[in-house]
């Protein structure tokens, strides 16, 4: 009667399946919770770079028109691929700052976000510009939806603001 058990006690074989067996659904919830962990860095990466590009293309211009605006805001969205665009929202303002140091919006555009009011104060980086001087203001908001949702259930939102002065002139007009 012990040496039937003595005998399984003792046999070794079919260890490392037993091991595998173990490991697997961690080492499976670890690689999908690191790949949905990648997605969402790239999604937040992507939206950095929406930010950036629409102010990049605005301060390049001397005047900008609804029209430029439109086509800008549509490369935004065309930069976030292979995301979907349906939950990005982009703003694009001129402030300036007055001689009281004041930062004042000049005109704003928005798609999905409302567009701020002109004359309508905002809060600018301390040291960014001095008085009298203009700054374009780029603003991207996107709700990123994990496809796996196991570490980010529901949505996760992203924001960026990025801010770079007129190349050309001293402040960009809207036509």
């Amino acid at each position: 009667m012990r040496r039937p058990w003595l005998t399984l006690l003792r046999d070794r074989r079919g260890v490392s399946a037993v091991e595998f067996a173990m490991l697997a659904p961690v080492m499976v919830a670890f690689y999908f919770g690191l790949s949905e962990l990648c997605q969402g860095y790239m999604a937040q990466k992507r939206v950095g770079h929406v930010a950036s590009i629409i102010a990049d293309l605005i301060s390049q211009d001397e005047a900008v028109s609804s029209g430029e605006i439109a086509d800008i805001f549509t490369v935004g969205a065309t930069v976030l691929k292979p995301f979907s665009s349906t939950t990005l929202a982009q703003r694009v303002s001129s402030v300036t700052v007055d001689s009281s140091g004041v930062a004042r919006v000049d005109w704003s555009r928005g798609s999905g976000m409302t567009a701020r009011a002109a004359a309508s104060t905002v809060t600018l980086p301390s040291g960014l510009v001095g008085n009298g001087e203009s700054v374009i203001m780029s603003e991207v908001t996107y709700d990123y939806d994990s496809p796996v949702d196991y570490m980010m259930p529901g949505l996760t939102r992203f924001s960026q603001t990025h801010y770079l002065r007129p190349r050309r002139v001293d402040r960009i007009t809207f036509e």
